[in-house]
């Protein structure tokens, strides 16, 4: 398995998914969301595993004039937003390899044991 945690370090899920992790013994490496987010690679892989970009908004974010003009653009556009915003991106999204998930779904993870 080769995990990646993508969240914040106030997101209680993100913590939650750490600890996870930890109490199973599986390493993992957490990304920080506030200092690096996702590279392109890294956002089509999991808007791919999840089912859209869609998925990947948080739509309780603070920023609401931003996810009120994601629903105006295009689907290009929309992705370019998002990358460039990533404290509008559900946390935690966890990924191994191809797989991924957003939010804290233990129920998953264990599949991929």
């Amino acid at each position: 398995m080769n995990i990646q945690i993508f969240g914040t370090k106030k997101c209680f899920d993100t913590k939650k998914a750490e600890r996870y992790f930890k109490e199973r013994g599986v390493k993992y490496q957490f990304i920080d969301m506030k200092e690096k987010g996702m590279s392109k690679g890294e956002f089509n892989s999991v808007k791919q595993a999840v089912g859209g970009c869609d998925k990947l908004i948080n739509e309780k974010a603070k920023d609401k004039e931003l996810l009120t003009l994601l629903n105006y653009l295009t689907e290009s556009d929309k992705e370019e937003k998002i990358i460039e915003n990533p404290q509008i991106i559900a946390t935690p999204i966890v990924r191994n390899g191809k797989k991924a998930t957003i939010g804290y779904c233990p129920e998953i993870w264990k599949e991929w044991e």
